[in-house]
């Protein structure tokens, strides 16, 4: 009996001193999992000045994981914080990028954080990165909205609906969609220059077009004298004449149907010029006649009139190419007459002073002209500059002959004055003023 209560107390020794030795691996194990959380939540945090680490080399081995568990509970709670500020921020990092990248809406979850770099300067650097996208998230957010901006303005003046053009390019660009909600992406801004190009390339061709059909209008309506208040029914077309593509602004002022308007009033009137084309050629022959009476260059009116008739009726021209022709002879016209204009006023003076000559000869022979009659003394001035006039007479013809001469040599035909040569009206002029003066010489004899 003794025997085994003995072997009984031995063996209930031997599983004390087991748990106890147990008890003693597992708290050492414990002390070591502490020790070695503690060093890597230091080493990821990456600060030590922060909190006080304990001394763990001194007193019980439950004295020292009591020493240790207030810093590791202060470590732990720190690390979460930590990680949620590096959850926030990469989340943030992540749907800027999404939005940029424009898969904004396929990204789910939140990223994933590498706890073993949860340090300060880690967490700064994501700072610094998130801060770079926000400022190219808001660059990019200004030039959408320009680009939204640029074309409402263009979508206003080409008539066109600004709701399906910019929502074609991203659902997003709705005006109803806040700011902030809008693609930044970037095939939405490569999108929009390429909307906001078609669309001024559109401008300028509809301008161009607009313009013709202005100059068009006003050549019809100057041919066909159309009264004013025709015209100021298409100010809205005329307007834009001399207008550069950057200066059209008004809404509306390029729409398709307003182009269509003035087509169909440029068509219309072509074909009132057609039904009128007697009255408009004979209407540019007169203003042809006249600049050649101007000139003192003698035509045939009749016979150019006949022509007109004969080419309108034989129907062997078309209206525009015999407008068109006369409005070619109408402009050599007006450039024979710049070149002779010289010539012509210096003939205008030499006239001048051949009548005052003729006049002064006929107050010579009046025998009564010094008398102290009503008006005697406005003749005698007039006959004292009319003696200085026609001492300049030879100088006046012989620079007229230089003249003459230079214009026939240059363009090789002769200089006519209401169809007679002006070198033979001159030289005429020369003998009979030769033959008045031997004739005065042999009266003074």
């Amino acid at each position: 009996m003794l025997l085994q209560i003995e072997q009984e107390c031995l063996d209930v020794y031997k599983r004390k001193v087991e748990q106890a030795a147990k008890s003693r691996a597992q708290l050492l194990q414990a002390l070591s999992d502490a020790k070695l959380e503690l060093s890597t939540l230091l080493s990821a945090l990456g600060d030590k000045s922060f909190i006080s680490i304990p001394e763990t080399t001194l007193g019980t081995i439950n004295e020292q994981l009591a020493a240790i568990a207030p810093a590791l509970e202060q470590l732990l709670k720190q690390k979460e914080e930590r990680v949620k500020e590096f959850s926030d921020i990469q989340s943030q990092i992540q749907k800027i990028c999404g939005e940029i990248a424009g898969n904004a809406s396929e990204q789910t979850g939140a990223p994933a954080v590498d706890e073993s770099d949860l340090s300060l300067k880690k967490l700064n650097e994501y700072q610094v990165k998130l801060q770079e996208l926000q400022k190219e998230k808001s660059d990019r957010l200004h030039k959408v909205l320009e680009f939204v901006s640029t074309v409402h303005d263009l979508c206003a003046v080409l008539g066109m609906d600004f709701f399906s053009t910019v929502t074609e390019v991203h659902p997003s660009l709705d005006d109803t969609i806040g700011v902030q909600s809008k693609s930044i992406s970037n095939d939405t801004l490569l999108r929009l220059a390429e909307t906001v190009s078609a669309l001024n390339e559109d401008k300028k061709q509809r301008l161009h077009k607009l313009q013709e059909l202005a100059t068009q209008l006003i050549d019809l309506w100057n041919l066909m004298d159309t009264p004013e208040e025709e015209r100021i029914l298409f100010d809205h077309v005329t307007c834009h004449t001399s207008a550069s593509v950057d200066g059209v602004t008004v809404p509306g002022a390029l729409a398709l149907d307003l182009i269509e308007q003035a087509e169909v009033e440029v068509e219309r009137l072509d074909q009132l010029k057609a039904s009128r084309m007697k009255e408009i050629a004979f209407k540019k022959q007169v203003e042809l006649e006249e600049i050649f009476a101007r000139a003192h260059i003698e035509i045939d009116p009749e016979a150019a009139r006949e022509k007109i008739m004969a080419l309108i009726d034989s129907g062997n021209v078309e209206p525009t190419e015999l407008l068109a022709d006369m409005d070619n002879q109408i402009a050599k016209a007006k450039e024979e007459v710049l070149s002779r204009k010289e010539i012509l006023d210096r003939v205008e003076k030499w006239m001048s002073a051949c009548e005052e000559e003729s006049w002064l000869e006929d107050y010579n022979r009046d025998e009564n002209r010094y008398n102290s009659s009503r008006g005697a003394h406005l003749n005698l001035k007039r006959a004292e500059k009319a003696r200085i006039l026609v001492n300049k007479i030879p100088g006046m013809v012989d620079t007229l002959v230089a003249k003459t001469r230079a214009w026939e040599e240059d363009r090789g035909i002769s200089f006519s004055y209401d169809g007679v040569p002006l070198l033979a009206m001159l030289d005429e002029y020369a003998m009979l003023r030769q033959e008045r003066e031997e004739e005065k010489r042999r009266l003074r004899v």
